[in-house]
């Protein structure tokens, strides 16, 4: 949780500068003008580090759920399942061809 701090920071700064856009009156008018390209651009790299910062968290969260329990093999064995009660393989080359020629399908896809 290293870069969490830095994240919350971020967020409360965003959320910050939002209310005082939205809700406040400029006292010095110059002001405003003066710091606008300046506070954009350091918004908008604000913004941009959220967002890698909450991509980076979604990479490991998904990492973490996927390295979990390698040993973990229910979804082949449901996969053999299916294909025991008949449901296509759709890695078998000749069920590819037939979903190829396939007009009921093709028109569904709007193909045809």
């Amino acid at each position: 949780m290293k870069g969490y701090g830095m994240f919350k920071k971020l967020a409360q700064q965003l959320k910050d500068y939002d209310r005082k856009t939205n809700a406040m009156p400029v006292s010095v008018p110059f002001a405003k003008d003066f710091l606008k390209p300046k506070n954009e651009f350091l918004n908008n790299l604000s913004k941009k580090a959220v967002e890698l910062y909450e991509r980076q968290q979604d990479i490991n969260h998904f990492s973490k759920l996927v390295l979990s329990a390698p040993e973990n093999n229910s979804h082949d064995k449901m996969v053999n399942k299916l294909f025991e009660e008949g449901v296509a393989d759709p890695f078998v080359d000749e069920k590819l061809a037939d979903l190829a020629n396939n007009q009921k399908f093709l028109r569904d896809l709007g193909l045809l």
